[in-house]
């Protein structure tokens, strides 16, 4: 899950929130007498200010650079806890993961309180928020990326045709390269989802604990999926919240955005036709639509105060993660359509924060395109790229000539390290996952993938809702009560389950 900002040129719009030869495997981590100890600390003042009113505390712990050399080069990283107060009821450890990847999750654990985690959970872990390598405050990496600069998000541009393709073939090689010369320290290739499900383990026994919980959003779920693999005696209560589908972000599931979006924007159409009378939008859910497709291919050839199409199609995508803000897309939508330029203008402003600035912007991409290009190989024929975007220019006509387009994975000068992390079924019962009937980045069958390949280890929750997050972020009490239940009182369900709507 990535907290979703206002969508221009200037804000980056990071989701989810993706192997030859001879390859070392480094082995489990395991909790020895050269263990760190953890000193808690005040934390870094951007934390303290979002992570306000809770108070979190801070600390590091040492983690090698690269795994299979342990006593080579190390990196801090940096985690916050929010600790039980009731010593008589506390289990252990809840390491928590936002998504992205590129997501900071230093002050998730006071995010969640305010979004109403139940006190049974408070009560019994300690909640673990951190920053996994090479985000933010545990050892940053940079691409050099510029918020005015030709690749503005982790989705590619709409591509109308061919040679849409192949410039942004050039634009995708072009960031490769600079990804590369920017990696003056080595560390951009050893950002890997098994690597950092290696560090997890590094953290749980720096707490000194023999297992840990785990409730991970998005890309997190692909996090905790690998950990829940790796160290399946090692894990305890581990919850998988809108899930995508596999340990690592490929390009099947980059394409699978488009048809989360078909699934979810529905529910949008159909709340903007009940308020024609206000937005003007189309008085039927197929008039929004069509209202959307002709505004898109309008934008196309002729923006207004440089919105173009493609950033109307990824600030609808990333404006569909929540309900909440549908009628700041009806008003985008309705601003855009009276081809105002200075009411668009003042409508990116308002929309801009100060989570855009450059440094967050570079950063989240770097780490977003770091993980996903060295966890799997992706193919490097443009033509292959070309065939998808006109395939799912028809079947996804909302957003997939989008997620076929070309990535920087197609021309990343590091080869994948390592297989990516195969899900195992060989371990205890104890993977609930969550998931929504719609959400834009996370599908469904994202859930359904997963449930497969852990089989009996894991139990699917399906949640008749939109929205991407479920727990704790929806508002679904069906969700919210058997998630709770498993976290704090150890009850899977004994079956998967269906959480009807309301």
């Amino acid at each position: 899950m990535k907290r979703q900002r206002g969508i221009g040129r200037s804000s980056a719009l990071v989701v989810v929130l993706g192997l030859a030869g001879s390859l070392l495997v480094p082995p489990a981590v395991a909790a020895g007498p050269q263990t760190p100890q953890v000193r808690w600390d005040v934390c870094p003042d951007d934390v303290v200010a979002e992570a306000a009113p809770t108070v979190l505390r801070c600390a590091t712990v040492p983690v090698p650079v690269d795994h299979s050399d342990p006593g080579g080069a190390r990196i801090d990283l940096m985690i916050s806890r929010l600790a039980s107060t009731n010593p008589d009821k506390r289990r252990g450890t809840l390491m928590l993961n936002p998504g992205g990847p590129g997501g900071s999750g230093l002050a998730l654990p006071a995010l969640l309180v305010a979004q109403g985690l139940p006190d049974g959970v408070l009560d019994s872990y300690d909640l673990i928020g951190m920053d996994t390598r090479g985000i933010g405050h545990s050892a940053p990496v940079s691409c050099g990326l510029t918020p005015d600069g030709p690749y503005i998000s982790n989705i590619p541009p709409y591509a109308v045709d061919d040679a849409a393709v192949s410039a942004q073939a050039k634009v995708a090689e072009q960031v490769a390269e600079q990804c590369a010369s920017h990696d003056s320290d080595g560390l951009l290739r050893h950002l890997t989802t098994a690597n950092t499900a290696r560090d997890l383990d590094l953290i749980r026994a720096a707490l000194g604990e023999e297992r840990t919980s785990y409730l991970g959003y998005s890309y997190g779920t692909a996090l905790g999926a690998a950990y829940a693999s790796m160290f399946p005696e090692r894990s305890d209560r581990i919850v998988l919240d809108s899930n995508i589908g596999d340990t690592h972000l490929d390009r099947d599931g980059m394409r699978r955005y488009a048809l989360g979006m078909e699934q979810s924007f529905p529910d949008f159409a159909k709340w903007a036709a009940a308020r024609h009378d206000s937005y003007g939008l189309g008085r039927t859910p197929a008039q929004v639509r069509r209202t959307y497709l002709t505004l898109a291919e309008r934008l196309d050839k002729a923006p207004v105060a440089g919105f173009d199409g493609n950033l109307l199609r990824l600030s609808t995508f990333g404006q569909l993660f929540k309900k909440m803000q549908y009628p700041k897309l009806a008003q985008q939508w309705q601003t855009l359509a009276d081809g105002d330029s200075t009411a668009t203008r003042r409508l990116l402003s308002e929309n801009a924060t100060a989570g855009d600035a450059p440094s967050s912007f570079d950063n989240s991409l770097s780490v977003f395109l770091a993980v996903t290009c060295n966890d799997i190989k992706w193919p490097e024929d443009v033509g292959t790229y070309r065939s998808g975007v006109a395939g799912d220019r028809e079947r996804y006509p909302l957003l997939g000539a989008a997620t076929a387009n070309i990535t920087p994975c197609a021309f990343w000068p590091y080869d994948p390290a390592e297989p990516p992390v195969a899900v195992d079924d060989d371990g205890p019962r104890n993977v609930l996952l969550v998931q929504n009937l719609r959400d834009a980045p996370t599908p469904h069958v994202g859930g359904k993938m997963l449930r497969h390949n852990f089989a009996d280890r894991s139990r699917l929750l399906s949640v008749d809702d939109g929205g991407h997050g479920a727990y704790v972020l929806g508002d679904n009490a069906c969700a919210l009560n058997t998630t709770t239940r498993y976290l704090v009182e150890g009850r899977m369900p004994g079956k998967d389950t269906y959480c009807p709507a309301g």
